[in-house]
């Protein structure tokens, strides 16, 4: 006797539907396999699901039981398949009617026959939603799976699911909770930031277009409250984007929330290359670069960050995604990231101050500086210089707040919008294609022999050029935009 029953994972951020094949056979010597690439928490789910299955008062099936996973040649893990284990075993012993496995299953059975929340429980939400069927996990794990949009029903036990999905108990039905607008802790508004005009335009600059930022100078001088400002200038995520930053968490095992606004990510210097861009046994989970996705990285304290790690980081962010292999099994990561940097000039941090003396020997700052690879600085659009703080800046009024400088941002984005793609994305092809002026060309000439621009440097140029225009809101890119774009770049 055969039933299966669909089950889901995440491979990278996709969800998989799993397919959990059960076979009962009344001949044979009594035992209970499960096949298809199980860790040592699904192999275990034979003892959970036979006490669970009795605790419910449901007779385990004698003989010979085989559980496949399907495919097969996808690892599986955690426990989150005992309920679908479950719904097939009742199934193929013929204790329920077949029309209960037509559903999507997740979920962890308690020895008593309670089913506990697991991890992956928005994949199962995706799957359902894809295929049509009703969604069946646990209550705790019920909010997350209605995240996709899907018809979620959460259980408390065994007994009320088979009820539920034979159609004779209606669980609770959760429905999709309303998205969250609660700012990451980690972030601050743009009018705790006294002083700094160029560090406040280039932050604007960068917000609208989606460029990334690099910011040097001495400690103390306000690059990482400028970096941390910077979430709360970019306009609010659209439903897709929610859903990507969720599924993007869940496939990494944290807490899933929809909100508004946009992820924003800081690791430490010390982080891994898995920590950063992915990685771990078994299938791999995303890093920090696709925990940003769809918002900021944050990488403070840029050289001391290991230079492999920042030449791994060139591919990805040029891109927007990343590849990971791990144990013959590849998986594309999205990384649609605005990277962000903070570093100081010199080893002591004050090259270049005007307060204090540098202490550094030249070998010192050439060495510290060798940290960051020259294809690695151009791919920042911006490249500012953030300065000590006057004393009057420091005792004056506020800056302006996030709030008016995001409406100018969501504006000019809107302008993007239609015109397909973020600027920062804009191909050589569209902005040949685009209005410049006959002084716009002049200066980019000049821009050419005067900071020695790379092809790439060209267009990253030309892209913040266009970026300047659309917050003044105007079609042909002008002289003054491209002169702006090309102080804002910066020495390299």
């Amino acid at each position: 006797m055969f039933a299966s029953v669909t089950s889901s994972a995440f491979v990278g951020v996709e969800p998989c539907a799993v397919r959990v094949e059960a076979h009962v056979s009344g001949m044979g010597k009594v035992a209970f396999s499960i096949v298809g690439l199980p860790d040592a928490a699904v192999r275990e789910a034979r003892e959970r699901v036979r006490s669970a299955m009795l605790a419910s008062g449901f007779p385990f099936p004698g003989g010979r039981v085989t559980v496949n996973l399907a495919p097969a040649d996808l690892p599986k893990m955690g426990s989150a398949y005992d309920l679908p284990i479950a719904f097939g075993l009742l199934a193929a012993a013929r204790t329920i009617p077949p029309r209960a496995c037509d559903v999507v299953a997740l979920g962890e059975l308690a020895l008593d026959g309670s089913v506990r929340g697991s991890r992956g429980s928005l994949a199962a939400g995706l799957v359902a939603r894809s295929s049509g069927l009703r969604c069946v996990v646990s209550v705790e794990a019920a909010a997350e799976a209605a995240l996709a949009g899907s018809d979620v029903c959460g259980v408390r036990s065994l007994a009320e699911a088979v009820a539920g999905a034979a159609g004779d108990l209606m669980p609770t039905t959760v429905h999709r909770p309303p998205p969250a607008n609660v700012p990451s802790p980690d972030t601050f508004d743009l009018a705790v930031v006294r002083g700094q005009p160029v560090g406040r335009l280039a932050l604007e600059i960068a917000a609208t277009g989606g460029h990334h930022l690099l910011l040097s100078g001495p400690p103390g001088a306000g690059k990482t409250l400028l970096a941390r400002s910077l979430p709360t200038v970019l306009p609010d995520l659209t439903g897709e984007e929610q859903l990507d930053v969720a599924r993007a968490r869940a496939a990494g095992g944290r807490p899933v929330l929809l909100s508004i606004r946009p992820p924003f990510r800081t690791p430490h210097h010390s982080a891994t290359p898995a920590a950063i861009l992915g990685g771990g046994s078994g299938v791999p989970v995303p890093g920090e670069l696709t925990l940003a996705d769809r918002g900021v990285l944050f990488l403070d304290e840029l050289a001391e960050f290991p230079p492999h790690l920042l030449n791994m980081l060139r591919q990805p962010i040029e891109e927007g995604i990343v590849h990971v292999a791990r144990k013959g099994t590849s998986v594309a990561f999205p990384a649609r990231v605005q990277l962000v940097a903070a570093t100081n000039p010199c080893p002591c941090g004050y090259r270049g101050d005007e307060r204090r003396p540098c202490r550094c020997s030249p070998g010192s700052v050439e060495r510290y500086r060798r940290r960051l690879s020259g294809p690695l600085i151009d791919r920042f659009d911006l490249r500012i210089v953030v300065p000590r703080v006057a004393v009057d800046d420091l005792t004056g009024p506020p800056g302006e707040p996030s709030a008016s400088v995001r409406m100018r941002v969501s504006s000019a984005r809107e302008i993007q919008r239609r015109r397909g793609r973020l600027n920062r994305s804009l191909t050589r092809t569209a902005l040949d294609e685009m209005a410049w002026s006959a002084g716009a060309v002049g200066s980019l000439r000049h821009g050419v022999d005067l900071l020695g621009l790379t092809g790439r440097g060209w267009d990253r140029v030309r892209r913040v050029a266009r970026t300047v225009a659309d917050l003044e809101g105007r079609d042909e890119i002008s002289a003054g935009d491209v002169d702006l774009a090309l102080e804002l770049r910066g020495p390299s």
